[in-house]
Order: structure tokens, then C-alpha cells, then sequence
């Protein structure tokens, strides 16, 4: 008896997200190893990117020759009309979704409706908790590249810190100065770290959060439209930091340059109220305590697929199982056994003598 894996055949990709060249690379990448072909519906927002990366798929193709078969990866232009179509499209057995939880809710469904498979990486409210034997400066970089990188539009962004109350008055007021000298500007100008948001509707959101986190308590520092005079059809901001009042939490996830900032005084507390959120994305500690380290990574301690040691919550570890639990879809793109999702398994018994073994030895008499 043996396991046999074989492709499924097509892998539908979605992306309703802002970052589709890492999408594209985790998911297609899989999918092709596998032996399957791609269909790709990338993020309305984001037509242009995703046919570069089609060219440059195209591009390599070409250096196989008659090797690499015509279609492996095709794209699909357009708006939530055309993504439902794949969705709902019983020759493609695997629907690779990456987006908002709301999008996760309406693909799941629809898929299993018809019996299909579905891999879902969803939205993260990911926290950083910092324990008073922490490494300040270490602590300083993971946090501001978390919390501002790539203008707060990546799932792994930093969104929330807790921040033991010894070294409150240390680290906050460090965040604070760093945020007002960040190079906020044009993305291809080397000096830039903060680039635009995508759109007006992700600015009004952000506006939105920092309106209710001001009228829940919280003391706003940043945040507002910048460079407008310079970019009219663009939309800059100033990344924001939130400290909240004792005891809140913020349980929405808004895509886009927000920091709230928590005080604690019991690590159990902190991490109760880091994993106190629908999502369950990435998660990190910094401290030189090794006990409180263990604990984090317990099975009493973070309730994310990605829980970090004295490094930040941004990005993903290659060859690590990346995804999340809860809200966030519980799916895995890459890691050691991430591969198994893109393809179909088959057991195969041969019989290699001139007798019929029959299941749980049973003897079946038929009397001839």
C-alpha cells in the first residue's frame, strides 16, 4: 500500500489585498511545484503589478521552451463580478484567498457549497508585547518598521503594542520623536520609508479609527493628510500612535498606519488581551526573560499561527508555516507540509500474489 500525491489540476488565486507580488509568489509559487496551473484574480486595486508579474512569469517560461506548457498562469482583470466566477467554478478545485475576514466569510462558502477546497489568509490584528528585560533598541526597530512599513498595508502589521508599565515612560516617548522625523513621500525615492495609502477609502477609514479611538479615550498623536498640494490624487499620511486608556482594546482591523499603545503590569494580562481579537495572525514578545518566552509560545500563551521571540510581527520567516488562527482562516501558505493543500491524495493497495487478501481477514465463501 502506498500514498500517492497528485495535482488537483487548477488553483484559483484572489487577492483582495494591497499586496499582491507576495501573494502571487507564495501561492503560484506552490501551485506550480505541485504540478497544477494558476488562475489569478488579483485586487481591483492593484491591476498593474499583477500583470508585471505575469510578464515576468511569461519571461521565464520562454527560457524552457516547448517545456513549459502553454496557460500555466492566467490572469483575470476586474472587478468582484469576475472573482465570483472563479469562486464558483467547479474545474478549479482550490481557491487560494487573501484579504479581509468579510471576504474570507463570502469565498468560504460558496466554494464549499460545490464541495471545493479552500486555503484563506485573512485579516491580522497583530500585537507586540514588551517585557521590562526587553531590549529597548532592538524592541524600537521591530516596532516602528512593524507598525509604519509599507504605510501599515501588509497583514503582519504591527497594530498593537503593550508595553510593561516600568519602561512605559522609556520606549513610548522614543516611538513618539521617531514618528514625527519619519520620510513620508514618493515609494521609488530611495529616502522614503512611508509611501501612500491605496486610496481615499482606506484614508476615510483611517480617519474614521483615530475619530472613535479619540472618543473612547485615546490620546491621538499623528495621523492627518499630508503632501496633498504635491499629490492631489494620492493619499500620504501621517502614521498615528494611540495610547489607550487602561483596560480597552481595539478589535477591528484597520489597514492602514495605526499603533495603539496598551500599559500592563501582569504578562498573563497582556497576553489575555493580545489574544483577545477575532484574528489571529502574528504575535511577538520581546524580552530577555526566558521563561516568559516559553510561556508565550505555550499552548497558554499566543493564540497565532505566528508567534515571534524578539522580533517583530512584520513579515514571514522563508520555509516557516505562514497563516493564522480564528478569524484570520487557518490556512498555511509555505512551510514544510504547506505543499499538501495544492495537491490531491490517492491511496493505491497492489496485490502482488495469486490470492485475494480480503479486508479484515474476513473469509468469503461464495461455494464454488
Amino acid at each position: 500500500m502506498r500514498e500517492i500525491w497528485q495535482p488537483l489540476g487548477a488553483v484559483g488565486i484572489i487577492s483582495a489585498f494591497n499586496f499582491p507580488v507576495a501573494v502571487w509568489a507564495w501561492n503560484a509559487a506552490l501551485a506550480l511545484v505541485c504540478g497544477n496551473s494558476v488562475i489569478w484574480k488579483p485586487s481591483e486595486k492593484t491591476p498593474v503589478t499583477a500583470l508585471a508579474c505575469q510578464a515576468l512569469f511569461e519571461k521565464a517560461c520562454k527560457e524552457f521552451g516547448d517545456d513549459a506548457p502553454q496557460g500555466l498562469s492566467a490572469l483575470l482583470i476586474g472587478q468582484r463580478d469576475i472573482g465570483e466566477l472563479l469562486v464558483d467554478d467547479v474545474r478549479v478545485p482550490l481557491i487560494s484567498a487573501t484579504g479581509s475576514t468579510a471576504m474570507g466569510r463570502s469565498v468560504a462558502p460558496r466554494v464549499a457549497k460545490r464541495f471545493g477546497k479552500t486555503i484563506l489568509e485573512l485579516g491580522g490584528n497583530n500585537a507586540i508585547i514588551v517585557a521590562p528585560t526587553a531590549d529597548l533598541d532592538l524592541a524600537f526597530q521591530g516596532i516602528v518598521f512593524g507598525a509604519v512599513g509599507t504605510c501599515g498595508q501588509r497583514c503582519t502589521t504591527t497594530r498593537r503594542l503593550f508595553v510593561h508599565a516600568d519602561i512605559y515612560d522609556q520606549l513610548v516617548p522614543r516611538l513618539k520623536s521617531a514618528y514625527e522625523g519619519l520620510s513620508i513621500g514618493h515609494p521609488l525615492e530611495e529616502k522614503t520609508l512611508v509611501g501612500p495609502l491605496i486610496d481615499e477609502q482606506s484614508y476615510l477609514a483611517m480617519e474614521d479609527a483615530l475619530n472613535k479611538a479619540n472618543l473612547d479615550g485615546g490620546a491621538v498623536h499623528g495621523g492627518g493628510r499630508i503632501l496633498s498640494n504635491e499629490y492631489p490624487h494620492a493619499f500620504y499620511v501621517n502614521p498615528a500612535i494611540v495610547e489607550m486608556p487602561q483596560g480597552s482594546n481595539v478589535v477591528e482591523e484597520t489597514f492602514a498606519p495605526i499603533l495603539y499603545i496598551f500599559k500592563y503590569s501582569d504578562l498573563g494580562d497582556a497576553i489575555a488581551r493580545q489574544n483577545n481579537v477575532p484574528q489571529g495572525l502574528s504575535s511577538a514578545i520581546f524580552t530577555k526573560d526566558i521563561q516568559e518566552a516559553e510561556l508565550f509560545t505555550s499552548e497558554t500563551g499566543s493564540d497565532c499561527g505566528i508567534a515571534n521571540v524578539n522580533i517583530g510581527t512584520s513579515g514571514a520567516e522563508i520555509g516557516g508555516a505562514f497563516g493564522g488562527e480564528k478569524e484570520t482562516g487557518g490556512g498555511r501558505e509555505s512551510g514544510s507540509d504547506s505543499w499538501k493543500a495544492y495537491m490531491r491524495r490517492m491511496t493505491s493497495t497492489v496485490n502482488y500474489s495469486s490470492e485475494l487478501p480480503l479486508a479484515q481477514g474476513i473469509t468469503f465463501d461464495t461455494g464454488e
